[in-house]
């Protein structure tokens, strides 16, 4: 094979396949009982720490989950404060491509969760000033957006360190006089990697993996997923680690707020954010090479506001209303309730930069933001809420964000390196570790299929 006919997508198949293949789940059958009388903590109750557990137990170890949160699933939780009919997901909101080869499809099946197929086409959008598109608008700005990332995706190289802004502003300027392309590039690609444009990998940003089949919301909450995973685990929960000790050859020791613990092994599930804010002491140190990929991945932020209405002012069959805000990433993007339940909500979304923003904004303040997004469209004489709902995952001290992405400086080895073992003893998971599937519940779950089996084959070498 000509190497000058290689493709960066293809070049980067291969580096990833070896990878690729460690994530997928073991096929159905006896479990091994290589863990068998094995003492091993997790910590972190969210959906990769309790799918490790879940893994672990069925092989005869004994597993102590320890969560910092007076909750289990981390960045899965459903509220249905707003209505029995309206499961407002502070965090996880879709089944992201769920084919039958989906593991959290699979899961979510298994839990007797109920489904509504999304659907992407049925938008509606409007300018800041409340014009809105036509058809004709919309599809030249779609096709502009996927010029923009088609081009760079053609002509960078693996090691070319720009943003994807400024790839785009050196490649294809004209996408960014737009308003139209930049608001696409926002509501698409910064919503789905957690961050700006001029903080994400030009490179990397689109060369993870998707599973098929448009995204489902689950109408009969997300957290079924999590219920299902934490049957009969043995939980602490409000208890934050302070210190992972593997400095001793014949245990770990780990330290949390008010009590020490001993084990065989430990994995280590805490979000990425977590990571970066060192609140978490190693001892002894990481490795420089742990370090160098936790500071070189990014952690970024999506912010949602679901308000309820007593009566609806927009078009009831719209599913999704997209706003060209002046600002970048400023509520730009909206789910409409009434397509799949009885109750009036209109769910926001604030993603790039602005997210960060949002974070800071108490309840009041962000309604008030968000409402002003809202009345330059349906006009100033909209009623206020009746009831609302507002996330901040930046300020969430035991997570600090929605989820990683690829910054220009990183690279999937990033993501390769925080899934390798240290000494036999501490193990990573989590969708930060999975570069192919980052940024997803699916990415998370795999992540804690393959810890246990890098644990198993801790013991055999």
């Amino acid at each position: 094979m000509d190497e000058k006919n290689l493709t960066r997508r293809r070049l980067l198949q291969f580096l990833l396949m070896a990878y690729f293949a460690s994530m997928m789940p073991p096929v159905l059958g006896r479990k091994s009982q290589l863990l068998k009388g094995k003492n091993i903590i997790v910590i972190g109750a969210g959906i990769s720490g309790l799918t490790a557990a879940s893994e672990l137990i069925q092989r005869g170890a004994n597993v102590t989950i320890l969560e910092a949160n007076n909750y289990i699933g981390g960045r899965i939780k459903t509220d249905w404060s707003l209505g029995k009919d309206a499961p407002f997901e502070v965090g996880a909101g879709w089944i992201h491509g769920p084919s039958k080869e989906n593991p959290t499809k699979q899961l979510a099946d298994k839990s007797g969760c109920k489904y509504f197929l999304t659907d992407d086409d049925n938008v509606s959008t409007f300018d800041s000033d409340g014009s809105m598109w036509s058809d004709e608008k919309f599809e030249a700005v779609q096709e502009k957006w996927e010029k923009a990332l088609y081009l760079v995706d053609q002509e960078l190289e693996l090691n070319d360190r720009r943003s994807l802004r400024k790839a785009i502003q050196d490649i294809y300027p004209a996408a960014l006089n737009d308003p139209g392309v930049l608001w696409a590039l926002s509501a698409y690609t910064e919503f789905d990697k957690g961050t700006s444009i001029e903080k994400v990998s030009a490179v990397f940003h689109d060369d993870d993996k998707s599973f098929d089949k448009p995204d489902v919301i689950i109408t009969n909450g997300y957290d079924l997923i999590i219920k299902k995973l934490s049957k009969n685990l043995d939980i602490l929960l409000n208890t934050k680690v302070s210190e992972i000790d593997i400095s001793n050859k014949d245990f770990v020791r780990v330290q949390s707020n008010n009590k020490e613990f001993k084990c065989d092994s430990i994995i280590c599930s805490v979000p990425l954010g977590v990571l970066k804010a060192k609140n978490i002491k190693f001892k002894p140190p990481l490795p420089k090479k742990y370090i160098k990929s936790i500071d070189k991945l990014g952690f970024g932020s999506v912010t949602k506001i679901a308000m309820k209405f007593k009566n609806i002012f927009w078009d009831k069959e719209t599913q999704y209303f997209g706003i060209g805000t002046e600002q970048k990433g400023r509520w730009n993007y909206w789910l409409n309730y009434r397509t799949f339940s009885r109750e009036n909500i209109l769910l926001g979304l604030s993603v790039g930069d602005y997210a960060l923003v949002a974070d800071q904004m108490n309840a009041k303040e962000m309604r008030e933001d968000a409402m002003k997004v809202l009345r330059d469209v349906w006009g100033q004489n909209i009623p206020e809420p009746i009831d609302f709902i507002t996330t901040s995952w930046s300020k969430e001290e035991n997570i600090l964000g929605a989820y990683s992405y690829p910054t220009p400086v990183s690279s999937p080895r990033d993501y390769k390196v925080l899934s390798t073992p240290i000494d036999k003893k501490l193990f990573f998971c989590g969708e930060h570790t999975n570069f192919d599937y980052s940024a997803t519940t699916h990415g998370a779950y795999l992540s804690g299929v393959r810890v246990v089996k890098d644990i198993e084959e801790s013991i055999l070498n």
